[in-house]
């Protein structure tokens, strides 16, 4: 099976060094995390393992800079706010899809309104945009229906693609990953990045290859003309394809193995903070938690069980032996690179068994009761570990959770579909600003990107105005006091349970250079195999 033995990997790359004079000069970069894609449609699910890929073919108007991660031009060479509801964006001339085809305007208005799509995950990045008109074929205007201060953020993450393509392809709406129905964009790809995609086998290879056309040739400093990515769900498999030299690169090695790779002379770890905060989500919202001891009630919307089971959490513990070391307690949803962060904010319940017990007491469950309990499997750096954690440490204060565990294409579609009762979450923040998080999870579930990861569908109308206010200040200090107020209130009302901040060690050989990104992600255009 390819998930244990990758020796092909070298076959493919020495088959390709021998096909001609040219290939010899050819830098492929072979690398593996645990968890494929689910797909390459750019709106259909926004998840970092899709968004790290999507980025190899399709461009954005805006990118960060991997060192300072201030937006920077890409397929607009510059923007300016023309009043506080418009934003002007000049497009770089002559770029040209993988297939030869010019970008146009046209282009850039089509990706952007079909990431508005009712299918379309990626309707939070669109907020406020009220519509894109063309001004001129090298011209567009995005009007907002209210001032924006994070839009051009948000731009980092909205993906253009081929109108034409999209249009002759079928695939003019975005994939909805919450069923099986595929369009041709969920399998096939056409942009204006560094890479084009030449195969995509499930769960076992992606293999991209240079776009010829791509703008940026020579730019950015990158080398790399074949990229193989293996998806490896074992940790000693994909630790062990390192160390024999199959692949390059591991995106999330096994944190056991990390003092090994160290005093390996050809190998080197690059790690640092990750804008992503690990959490549980809980169903507030059914009358009846399927499965659960409790009939006839949702012992999740009482605010004393979910603070009983916050306090229940030994996070300390966790961060040691679990995630070891390599994990910052967390009492926010957002971490510390987060614009509105405030080390006040981040401040954890205490882990207090005796008072996790009262609060059960007093919210009328004194001997505990069953819940299930749902986790990603492979999707984060010990994921599974840290379920199995969480569940033994619940038992000691009577909660018995039913564990399942499901590898990563599978789980995000079902807690999309609200069939979780708590369940595991990574949550990263693209733009960077805490209102990215505000919305998505602590807001209502409702249009253009509300709530739409709040999966146990907490309400609060307190916390609602609040976001909503966020939403449309635009003095810095106010607005930051905003956010404060509102993380505070969180703590208070526990929608979640914050767990830590992560921190990401990649695993690598000495000859990759490669920026170590606040987003987990690789930086193709300088990706380099010395």
């Amino acid at each position: 099976m390819l998930h244990k033995s990758t020796p092909w990997l070298l076959a493919a790359s020495l088959a390709l060094s021998a096909a001609s004079p040219l290939a010899v000069q050819a830098k492929p970069f072979r690398w593996t995390r645990a968890v494929d894609l689910s797909s390459w449609d750019v709106h259909a699910q926004n998840v970092g393992v899709n968004n790290a890929l999507h980025s190899a073919i399709y461009d954005t108007l805006v990118e960060y800079n991997s060192k300072t991660f201030k937006p920077e031009p890409s397929l607009a060479t510059e923007w300016k706010q023309v009043s506080p509801t418009q934003l002007r964006l000049t497009l770089r001339q002559g770029v040209k899809f993988s297939d030869g085809s010019l970008l146009t305007a046209d282009d850039v208005r089509f990706s952007l309104e079909r990431a508005k799509a009712k299918s379309s995950n990626y309707a939070v990045y669109t907020l406020g945009i009220d519509r894109v008109e063309k001004v001129s074929p090298t011209v567009i205007d995005i009007f907002s229906n209210l001032p924006n201060p994070v839009l051009v953020n948000q731009l980092t993450e909205l993906r253009i693609l081929s109108k034409a393509w999209a249009e002759k392809n079928n695939s003019v709406e975005p994939k909805d990953i919450r069923n099986k129905d595929e369009t041709y964009a969920h399998r096939h790809a056409l942009g204006t990045g560094p890479f084009q995609l030449k195969e995509w086998t499930p769960d076992q290879r992606v293999v991209l290859e240079p776009n010829p056309h791509w703008w940026g040739q020579g730019k950015f400093g990158g080398n790399v003309n074949q990229i193989v990515y293996t998806p490896i769900k074992s940790d000693a498999t994909r630790m062990a394809a390192l160390l024999s030299g199959e692949v390059d690169f591991v995106l999330d090695p096994s944190l056991q193995d990390l003092a090994r790779v160290r005093q390996t002379a050809q190998l080197k770890v690059l790690e640092g903070p990750e804008n992503r905060t690990l959490f549980l989500g809980m169903d507030q919202f059914r009358d009846e938690l399927p499965g659960s001891s409790v009939k006839g009630q949702n012992p999740l919307k009482d605010v004393r069980v979910r603070k009983a089971l916050y306090q229940a959490i030994d996070i300390a513990s966790i961060q040691r032996v679990v995630q070891r070391g390599l994990a910052q307690p967390a009492g926010a949803l957002v971490a510390p690179q987060v614009n509105g962060w405030t080390r006040k904010a981040d401040t954890r319940w205490p882990y207090d068994v005796k008072a996790a017990q009262q609060l059960l007491t007093e919210a009328g469950y004194p001997q505990g009761f069953e819940v299930d309990f749902a986790c990603s499997a492979g999707r984060y750096i010990n994921d599974e570990q840290l379920c199995q954690a969480i569940t033994a440490q619940w038992a000691r204060v009577g909660v018995k959770a039913r564990l399942r565990s499901l590898p990563f294409s599978t789980y995000f579609p079902m807690i999309q579909r609200n069939e979780a009762s708590i369940y595991l979450l990574g949550w990263g923040v693209p733009t960077f600003d805490a209102f990215y998080s505000l919305q998505s999870l602590v807001r209502s579930p409702g249009a253009g990107g509300d709530g739409n990861f709040n999966l146990g569908r907490f309400s609060s109308p307190q916390q609602d105005a609040l976001v909503e206010r966020i939403r449309k200040e635009t003095d810095l200090v106010t607005r930051n006091g905003l956010i404060e107020k509102a993380l505070l209130q969180d703590h208070e009302l526990i929608s979640h349970i914050p767990l830590y901040h992560q921190i990401i060690p990649w695993a690598l050989r000495q000859n990759v250079d490669v920026p170590h990104r606040a987003d987990n992600r690789i930086d193709w255009r300088a990706l380099r195999v010395n």
